[in-house]
């Protein structure tokens, strides 16, 4: 593709020898959309990046729920203490044992996989309307069957990779006799276990809301032009753009708007870079990038862009050897007070007339491209105009229909809102902040499952001693401190470990953006906060439950 490429640039300047600063390479249409952005003519990434990011959070959530089963599995080994023993006596070996769990932990995921598809199906339809897409389930596709295997299996094995350890492991001895203790063996690895949720959980939820922070940091930014009230029309056919005087003139003659004016690029993107432009005393192999765009009179006044310096192209004298720059061009080119200085652009000469403020057109995540602007009124892609204010925008788009179809007849009438179209920059972190929500809180309601499920088991291993304590006068607050103690410190250990691991993780995430937040210690604080309120939630109710209970009925099962 290399040499496919450099014939091509060869082609064009043979055939355009006057153009000696653009460069053109090849992008593969199947990477359009996940391998979007570039930098300089190098592909640096696009969507595939998020493809990957919620790729690693449905592998951690799957591994919340593989964590849950280790868990409960082992804090319920007593159940299967004996089973174990009198098999080991009756001459099975540890491998069968083994086995044994690892088949019924496979089948365990096999059967969540039914009702997961299930699940999928009835959620499907909603899951399309929020992503805009029409996504199907492949059932008739062989690797479809061959993936769902690999998921059910690796599921299946790694959620019963510790029980089915640890329970074979048991000595049928002890077992026997009752001097062995399930479950006092495990209790560390289990600690640990529980942590590594908190931690995940934390993880996510902190995500979750830094997205959340990003991109409502980029929405209140200035983007140096008015979108509102600003109507874009794309024109580029011969009828417009011989006749635009013409097209303007009936524009205005309705009243309806107080500008208009044509580009060859929309405001809301960038269609063309070139190398920046020489002066005198330019230093010598400084190679600027810069964005260009060629525009009519009353661009400045259509947009709603402030003139830093000097003046625009309206008001005359209108001349293609007019340039105007950005406030970015200036400082990237070192420039002090340039109004009126001359400038060399492909072989020709032009006039510094004017500094504009910077304007956002590219994505609003990254500071504003060095821009030159020219005075170039003919071969425009667009028409923009501008409304006046409280003319109700149906009626504005009834007149221009009538007047484009009046002079460009050939065509459709077609045009885009510059507000709604500078939105459409959002929706990709828009969607990652709701999928991430979304699976912020699934994990977190697998989290308070098993947490749940393992306070739980705790009190019932200690219901005799909470019967006791409450006949002695323990109060239900003692009791509920006593039980959720334990959970209180997991919650500090994963909280530990979780800050610096977030922070490092979204700090790099947000290394891509040069127009960024800075994370918060109280968000943490925050997150923490949340996550210990739902550990004494789930905690609390279970102790609360087994500590009104009649301590008379615990006692007597002695």
């Amino acid at each position: 593709m290399s040499k496919l490429q450099e014939n091509i640039n060869d082609l064009v300047k043979t055939n355009n020898p006057n153009d000696k600063v653009s460069t053109y390479f090849l992008h593969p249409m199947n990477k359009w959309r996940l391998y979007s952005d570039f930098k300089e003519g190098v592909n640096t990434g696009g969507m595939i990046e998020y493809v990957r990011l919620f790729s690693i959070i449905a592998f951690i959530i799957l591994l919340i729920a593989c964590v849950n089963f280790m868990n409960l599995s082992t804090a319920r080994s007593e159940k299967r203490a004996k089973e174990v023993g009198i098999r080991k006596t009756l001459g099975s070996g540890k491998k069968q044992l083994i086995l044994q769990f690892f088949f019924e932990s496979v089948i365990l995921a096999l059967l969540a996989f039914v009702f997961s598809l299930l699940i999928v199906l009835l959620l499907l339809p909603s899951f399309n309307l929020l992503v805009s897409k029409q996504l199907v389930l492949p059932f008739g596709q062989s690797m479809f069957w061959v993936w769902v295997s690999g998921i059910v299996l690796f599921t299946g094995l790694v959620a019963g990779s510790y029980p089915a350890l640890y329970l074979s492991s048991f000595n049928p001895i002890k077992v026997l006799k009752g001097t062995f203790l399930a479950g006092k063996k495990a209790m560390m690895p289990r600690r640990v276990l529980v942590v590594a949720q908190f931690v995940i959980s934390i993880l996510l939820i902190s995500a979750t809301i830094i997205v959340y922070q990003q991109i409502q940091h980029v929405k209140k930014r200035d983007v140096g032009y008015n979108p509102n009230n600003l109507i874009m029309i794309p024109s580029s056919t011969p009828d417009l753009d011989n006749n635009f005087s013409v097209v303007k003139n009936e524009i205005l003659k309705t009243g309806l708007f107080q500008s208009a004016t044509r580009t060859s690029a929309p405001i809301t993107d960038i269609w063309n870079y070139s190398p920046a432009p020489d002066w005198a005393g330019k230093p010598a192999g400084m190679n600027l990038l810069v964005s260009a765009l060629r525009t009519d009179a009353d661009f400045t006044k259509t947009m709603g862009i402030k003139m830093i310096a000097g003046k625009d192209f309206s008001g005359a004298p209108a001349d293609s050897a007019n340039m105007m720059m950005n406030a970015s061009a200036v400082k990237a080119m070192g420039l002090k007070d340039p109004v009126g200085m001359a400038l060399t652009y492909n072989k020709r000469k032009y006039t510094l007339t004017g500094i504009t403020s910077d304007v956002v057109m590219s994505s609003p995540y990254k500071p504003v491209d060095p821009m030159i602007i020219f005075y170039r009124p003919h071969h425009s892609n667009y028409i923009s105009v501008r409304l006046n204010k409280d003319v109700r925008p149906q009626q504005a788009l009834s007149s221009l229909e009538v007047i484009f179809k009046k002079l460009n007849p050939a065509f459709p009438f077609e045009y885009q809102f510059a507000d709604q179209e500078f939105g459409k920059k959002f929706a990709a972190e828009e969607l990652i902040s709701k999928l991430t929500n979304i699976f912020a809180g699934l994990a977190i309601f697998i989290c308070c499952l098993g947490l749940a499920g393992l306070a739980s088991f705790t009190i019932e291993k200690r219901i005799r001693e909470i019967g006791v304590r409450k006949v002695l006068g323990a109060s239900v607050q003692q009791l509920l401190m006593l039980i959720s103690k334990e959970f209180l410190k997991l919650v500090l250990a994963a909280f530990i470990i979780a800050v610096p691991l977030t922070w490092w993780l979204m700090s790099n995430w947000l290394d891509k953006y040069e127009y960024r937040i800075h994370i918060s210690v109280w968000l943490f604080a925050v997150v923490g906060g949340l996550i210990l309120l739902l550990t004494l939630l789930v905690v609390s109710a279970n102790t609360i439950r087994a500590a009104v209970k009649n301590p008379v009925k615990s006692l007597r099962t002695e």
